[in-house]
């Protein structure tokens, strides 16, 4: 006779607010952070874009996508047999790690949910500023259900070939950055640089928002990080420590860099510095103890600078908000760094039979594929909306900006 497994109230009642957190992570952390960094003439347009396609992420997550992640199926992807969220309610329970203990599924699909949000939403700062409103949400309907989903389910489900492997993606290294930062360089291939890329200054309007927008992605990436233990216990503890230390060490290398390189560390490098850090401990929140948690944001931050500061430019890359320079190279950037962090000699928690070798070969993996999946489905997707509509605006309703030509107000009104 199996073991009864019962639903955990503190678990449950932990996993309700780490949900919670990831939507502040979103709205309105993205929103504002996004908002503060593209001229005004484009705020309305930016954060009208995340609230849209958090909305389509939401809606599909229930009609079919949760199922396609997370109902069994195949190692590439699951079935249909939860579309419409079919048995998932107050009473279906969803195993955790600890023997015997359970929280309702409905909280981990909410909590999964939040996840497939924030990644489709981080892809619009890579297009803003040209890209059109409606052109977005097409996208994001498509790739949430070609790229997201499918991944998704390769990584974390049990019937999941990534998952089988053994590769390790805590909270989102693959699954959510690179995922979102490829989506976001081939949505540059499709769109093209904005007017004036490169030849006028397109500073961002205000670094108070951004800062605003930082503190909360911060704050709500305790939920994605420490929320990925699906329990109250001490792994969620080590996930939260280290959510803590890798932003800081990244925030700190990206000012000193600048300070070093310019003379002056600036908040904006502070902030992306920050973001950096948290990106590359996502996939080994779990996996890496705070001194290694600290060397991944270090190491994360610095190539990211190295990107974003020198290199998009020589290649003309208008990647707008550093979506790839930043959650692209920093989630490839972590996702192979976690198998040197979770080292127990390093002080991670890989566990007495620990292999480097094999490890390092099964996140090289998990990267390739990453990379590959979402290049792949994202053109796909791009090219189906430009048969659609077209992607970006005419030059006139660019240079106005997006707040009047996509939704006819603006942000500021004097």
């Amino acid at each position: 006779m199996g073991q009864q497994v019962i639903i955990d109230s503190g678990d449950t009642a932990w996993m309700l607010v780490a949900t919670a957190l990831v939507m502040l992570m979103q709205l309105p952390g993205l929103a504002l952070f996004y908002g503060g960094l593209v001229r005004a003439k484009n705020l309305l347009s930016v954060m009208s874009q995340v609230l849209g396609v958090t909305a389509i992420a939401i809606l599909t997550w229930v009609l079919w996508n949760y199922s396609l992640a997370f109902s069994g199926g195949n190692g590439l992807i699951g079935s249909l047999s939860k579309a419409g969220f079919a048995g998932v309610d107050g009473t279906s329970v969803w195993a955790v790690g600890s023997d015997g203990h359970a929280i309702p599924e409905l909280v981990f699909a909410t909590f999964q949910m939040t996840f497939a949000a924030i990644t489709a939403a981080l892809v619009i700062g890579a297009l803003v500023e040209r890209v059109r409103f409606g052109a977005m949400m097409l996208f994001a309907l498509l790739w949430l259900t070609i790229v997201y989903a499918p991944l998704a389910h390769m990584v974390w489900a049990a019937e999941g070939f990534l998952f089988k492997s053994g590769a390790i993606d805590f909270a989102g290294g693959t699954v959510v950055h690179i995922n979102a930062g490829v989506a976001g360089l081939v949505g540059v291939a499709f769109a093209g640089p904005r007017i004036g890329h490169l030849k006028e200054a397109m500073p961002p309007h205000s670094l108070a928002l951004t800062m605003v927008g930082s503190g909360l992605l911060w704050v709500g990436w305790f939920g994605f990080n420490a929320g990925s233990a699906l329990e109250a216990n001490g792994l969620a503890a080590v996930a939260m420590m280290n959510t803590f230390v890798a932003p800081a060490a990244g925030l700190l290398a990206w000012m000193g860099i600048e300070r070093l390189v310019s003379g002056k560390p600036s908040m904006l490098g502070g902030a992306s510095g920050a973001v950096a850090g948290l990106v590359a401990v996502t996939p080994a929140a779990g996996a890496s103890g705070p001194v290694g948690a600290m060397v991944l944001g270090l190491v994360a931050s610095l190539v990211c600078y190295a990107f974003v500061g020198s290199l998009k430019n020589r290649l003309k890359l208008d990647d707008s908000l550093d979506v790839f320079g930043i959650h692209g190279l920093g989630g490839i950037a972590g996702s192979i760094g976690t198998a040197f962090v979770a080292l127990p000699a390093l002080g991670g928690h890989g566990g007495p039979a620990y292999a480097l070798g094999h490890q390092l070969l099964a996140q090289l993996a998990a990267v390739a594929v990453a990379i590959a999946w979402s290049a792949a489905g994202s053109a796909l997707c791009f090219t189906a909306v430009r048969l659609v509509m077209p992607l970006r605006h005419a030059r006139d309703a660019e240079r106005e900006g997006l707040d009047i030509a996509d939704h006819g107000e603006r942000a500021y009104n004097y």
